[in-house]
């Protein structure tokens, strides 16, 4: 069997855990793990302050320190920010608003909300 059939390439998809994981991923499933893949570093030298809406006159509810990581679900509009009206919503241990004129992405742009 030469590694150019398919059934070789199956078995080497086997042994590498390939099929498990496609077998049983949903489609949501798959979405929801590619939200979890957002991610930024806060770039707000006194920290990013966290705010239950996107909005600067919302509550507080939390504040991410200068160069910490942090999980983005999605982003919104919402107030401007120095110009920014984009809103990422943060998913580290409870959800808030930060502004993205604070965050610098790290790879991929978090999808909208």
């Amino acid at each position: 069997m030469s590694l150019r059939s398919p059934l070789a390439a199956l078995g080497l998809c086997v042994a590498t855990g390939a099929v498990a994981v496609l077998a049983t991923a949903s489609p949501a499933a798959a979405e929801e793990s590619a939200h979890n893949e957002y991610k930024g570093r806060v770039t707000a030298k006194s920290g990013l302050i966290l705010r239950d809406r996107p909005t600067r006159s919302s509550r507080i509810v939390g504040k991410a320190p200068y160069g910490s990581i942090v999980h983005i679900f999605c982003k919104t509009g919402g107030d401007r920010v120095n110009g920014n009206d984009r809103w990422y919503l943060l998913t580290d241990g409870t959800w808030a608003w930060g502004s993205a004129y604070y965050i610098d992405n790290i790879g991929a742009v978090p999808r909208w909300c």
